[in-house]
């Protein structure tokens, strides 16, 4: 360490046993006689240890730019940056007070509170709400909050999966009773068609019913041997056209149906025959009879005496050969299904 330049020479020398008195009081000889001290490097102590910085209690922010720069730090904290945008009112920022340099570089032993604001920079930003329901500290609010948005967003989530799973029960119930209500029609439907099959076929019978009263079979105790359209080389055509009824000869044959009587007498291979036509123009021949009861343009009923079976024409034995002619038509129906439509069953 450099020395300290000389001390000017004092201007007057005290006198060693005068009046004047270096101090307080009186002159103390015990302290021996005065003389001049000029401290050199050689008679200066080393110092040693920390230096001790005196507190300064009326100081500011300009003793140390470090000061500056944290309060600045701490306004930005608080605050926020300040927007350099022309045309808006100015925001202020309030800017906690800081201590003194010399609180700042101490050793702590002895040092006083800083007077000013008493809020702290982990408290920045705590609302007086946050203050009411005990919370201080500003990581803590942070925390606080990111768990009430997290617990916000989970029962919003809760909300929507309680919605979504209420629509699909809704619909799952929706399409059931739609089910139920297609099997319901279904059934419905398979009754009233049921019903209305019923209800034809009761409708039916009883029309064939009062056909078979105005209707009859050809003749009685007989024996069907031959159908129609059956092949074989006996009948010219090469198949049967009509239906035999197999009876012993002189059995009565009986009008079908109320009529009026077209032909009566020989047909060749048919042997006699009588043809009796009905009021809608349907034919229908009467072959191979032994003997015939009418004539040509008699009106006959239902059940009347027209002649006898026999084996007269192309016949193997007695029998009933009988054909059905709609309209007069050259070539016949099946004699069996014409009977049956007309509640007969041969």
């Amino acid at each position: 360490m450099a020395s300290n330049r000389p001390v000017p020479e004092a201007p007057f020398a005290p006198s060693q046993y005068g009046t004047e008195t270096f101090g307080y009081g009186t002159y103390r000889t015990d302290e021996g006689p005065w003389e001049e001290w000029n401290p050199t490097e050689d008679s200066l102590r080393p110092i040693r240890g920390r230096h001790r910085v005196s507190k300064q209690r009326g100081g500011g922010l300009a003793r140390s730019s470090t000061v500056l720069g944290v309060g600045v730090i701490a306004a930005v904290g608080a605050g926020g940056m300040a927007s350099a945008n022309t045309g808006k009112p100015p925001v202020s920022i309030s800017m906690p007070d800081l201590p003194s340099v010399g609180s700042l570089l101490g050793d702590g032993a002895g040092t006083e509170a800083p007077k000013g604001s008493a809020t702290a920079l982990s408290s920045v930003g705590v609302t007086e709400a946050d203050s009411a329901e005990g919370t201080t500290d500003a990581g803590e609010v942070l925390r606080n909050r990111i768990m009430a948005q997290a617990e916000q967003q989970k029962g919003q989530a809760d909300t929507k999966a309680v919605a979504a799973a209420v629509s699909a029960a809704d619909k799952e119930v929706a399409d059931a009773a739609a089910k139920a209500e297609k099997a319901a029609a279904a059934r419905a439907a398979a009754a009233q068609e049921k019903a209305e099959a019923a209800a034809k076929k009761k409708a039916e019978e009883a029309r064939l019913a009062a056909l078979a009263r105005q209707y009859a079979l050809p003749t009685s105790s007989y024996t069907v041997t031959g159908t129609f359209g059956q092949a074989g080389s006996m009948w010219s055509s090469g198949y049967h056209t009509g239906l035999d009824f197999a009876a012993p000869t002189g059995t009565l044959i009986k009008a079908v149906h109320t009529g009026t009587i077209t032909e009566a007498g020989w047909a060749g291979s048919y042997g006699y025959r009588t043809i009796l036509t009905l009021d809608d123009g349907t034919e229908v021949w009467f072959c191979h009879q032994s003997s015939i009861s009418v004539s040509v343009g008699q009106k006959v009923n239902t059940g009347d005496v027209i002649g006898r079976v026999g084996a007269t024409g192309n016949v193997t034995g007695p029998h009933l050969h009988l054909e059905v002619h709609p309209g007069g038509q050259s070539s016949g129906i099946d004699p069996m299904a014409w009977l049956r439509s007309k509640g007969l069953n041969p």
